[in-house]
């Protein structure tokens, strides 16, 4: 989004003197956030504060079976936490101050795989993903602390292509620019599921792909913690921030 620009007439000692204002878009971009399985919004306040610093607006939120409705975690399946993804989206894309076309997504573990279902139904410019958790389409509507655990690490850890999964299938359509952050020492989703959700990106403007060194899948170091931070932060910086000024970026590896 170029700036825009308007001449003006400087009136100084009763000459004439060109000038131009120029000004910022009127509309900002959104950026939502989604939290992981277990977890909760409250992480990702403080990226979020970081990210608004950069002229954005951003949303968090509690996926229902978490923080205050932490009792429907037994009984919560995938269907209704994309419908609270797609509820907050929608909220996001309403504000009046928002550019809705230009929204970036950040999901975390589950909430990277429901942010790559919500690319397929509604328009995401920027996607990022950190250590993006992976599920089969079968057993949609069954609660997800049902799903057979065995079941899903066999899954993940082969090569899975976006014709036999949903998820990644919206991956093999997104056009818009990706961040993917993995961790180095992931016990939940490994070194394949990452493989496979980077091979589903084949159409995207730009792809990132950072290994956090020394990573486990919750970052419980907090020397990994600033590390994420500094990688989304610096990736917002030049996706959203360059956006904005009509900066277009050439793909990374």
């Amino acid at each position: 989004m170029a700036t825009h620009s308007e001449p003006v007439d400087i009136l100084v000692d009763d000459e004439h003197i060109a000038g131009t204002f120029l000004t910022p878009p009127t509309k900002l971009p959104g950026v939502l956030f989604v939290h992981g399985w277990g977890g909760s919004q409250e992480r990702d306040l403080t990226r979020a504060r970081g990210i608004a610093g950069l002229g954005c607006i951003c949303l968090s939120f509690d996926l229902r079976g978490h923080a205050l409705t932490l009792a429907q975690q037994q009984t919560v399946t995938r269907e209704q936490n994309l419908n609270d993804l797609l509820a907050a989206y929608d909220l996001l894309a309403q504000h009046p101050h928002i550019d809705p076309s230009a929204i970036a997504v950040v999901g975390t573990s589950y909430g990277g795989y429901l942010a790559a279902l919500l690319t397929a139904l509604r328009p995401v410019r920027w996607l990022a993903m950190r250590v993006p958790a992976l599920y089969r389409d079968d057993d949609w509507m069954v609660p997800k602390r049902q799903l057979d655990r065995d079941i899903l690490n066999q899954l993940r850890g082969r090569r899975v292509t976006p014709e036999e999964n949903r998820a990644l299938a919206a991956c093999a359509e997104f056009r818009g620019d990706v961040l993917l952050v993995e961790s180095e020492f992931d016990h939940l989703v490994p070194h394949a599921t990452i493989m496979s959700y980077r091979a589903a990106f084949h159409q995207t403007h730009s792809l990132t792909h950072r290994i956090i060194l020394g990573a486990d899948h919750g970052l419980t170091s907090e020397s990994c913690q600033k590390t994420y931070t500094d990688i989304l932060v610096g990736w917002a910086t030049e996706m959203v921030v360059g956006g904005r000024l009509g900066r277009l970026q050439s793909p990374v590896a």
